[in-house]
């Protein structure tokens, strides 16, 4: 069965790549490299013995996409490719609501040209905004804090009108939490362009001297220890349960909306604590105000993906933040 990963050199989609291949898929990727590096795919290789098939395209080039589907028989598509970054989002909305919206309409017409119907979607914890209560559960109200968010939840809303209109579909949703950690071979992991916006490269710069200290926003939440809290996952997991979804959607027509979490919370203060264990340095940080729109506590219900996609996270935050930094310390 060939698959099309978009995002596909990015860190969780060159995760999925992989054991995608392992499980005995073929796959084509379509990254327009904006986020993620071209070495990634000989790192691919270098893991699995197989170099996928791969095409420098955005999906907003309508079509170069066209192209890829008329030159391969894509039976199922892995939608990884956007921008997701949350403060960035507020700045530019309108670069985000152009590129993740108008890419995805792309990609789905595209898919519908070709008979293509079979699409896991990359959403994300954030369609729940700031009023529901943890543990999160699939059937809450939605909500968004951010264009970003609000892409997500878009995004959703226009998947499940496409199957209302059309019953052939099989679409499964995966929201998932915070990916940390990286693939045990030590060749692929978290290493973003520019600036980072997730907390473990920012932790890792510290560790590694890079940056003086890490800045933690808000102490006085409601939580543990001040800091806020969240469901960290480690990124194999994560890739697997994009696995187990594509599985699920080649035998089940449909719409599912899945977590794919620990169903565990974990501070910001015990993410460094396990970050000082695994690197055996210690990470200075400064108290900063709390940042708008960020929740104290944060973490899925999970027991659905247990149910429909016989999944659930096997790795712990000693796990995700030893194999983060066995990745991380190797990187100029």
């Amino acid at each position: 069965m060939k698959i099309l990963v978009t995002g596909g050199t990015g860190y969780i989609g060159s995760h999925t790549v992989v054991q995608l291949i392992q499980q005995g898929y073929e796959v084509v990727i379509l990254d327009n490299l904006f986020n993620s590096k071209i070495e990634v795919l000989d790192k691919i290789q270098k893991i699995t013995r197989t170099k996928p098939i791969f095409y420098k395209v955005d999906l907003l080039d309508y079509e170069g996409v066209s192209q890829i589907f008329e030159k391969h028989k894509i039976e199922g598509v892995i939608h990884f490719a956007g921008l997701k970054a949350v403060g960035e989002s507020v700045q530019i909305p309108l670069t985000y609501y152009n590129n993740n919206i108008t890419g995805t309409l792309n990609l789905l017409r595209i898919m519908q040209e070709y008979g293509c119907k079979t699409l896991i979607f990359s959403s994300s914890a954030t369609v729940y905004g700031m009023n529901n209560k943890s543990p999160l559960v699939e059937t809450m109200p939605k909500d968004s804090t951010s264009p970003y968010g609000a892409t997500k939840n878009m995004i959703e809303d226009i998947l499940e009108d496409v199957y209302v209109a059309d019953n052939n579909w099989r679409i499964v949703l995966l929201r998932y939490f915070n990916p940390i950690g990286a693939h045990e071979s030590t060749l692929i992991g978290e290493n973003p362009n520019g600036i980072p916006n997730n907390l473990l490269p920012y932790v890792a710069l510290v560790a590694k001297k890079k940056l003086e200290y890490l800045n933690i926003f808000g102490d006085d939440y409601d939580t543990i220890d001040g800091t806020g809290v969240r469901d960290y996952i480690h990124v194999v997991d994560l890739s697997n349960g994009h696995i187990k979804a594509l599985d699920y959607a080649v035998k089940n027509k449909g719409i599912e909306t899945i977590n794919l979490g620990t169903g565990t919370g974990t501070s910001v203060l015990q993410i460094v604590e396990a970050f000082e264990k695994a690197s055996g340095r210690k990470i200075e940080y400064k108290m900063m105000p709390r940042r708008a729109g960020d929740v104290a506590t944060c973490y899925a219900e999970a027991s659905k993906a247990k149910k429909l996609l016989n999944w659930e996270a096997t790795k712990n935050i000693d796990d995700m933040c030893r194999d983060s930094w066995n990745f991380i310390k190797n990187i100029e």
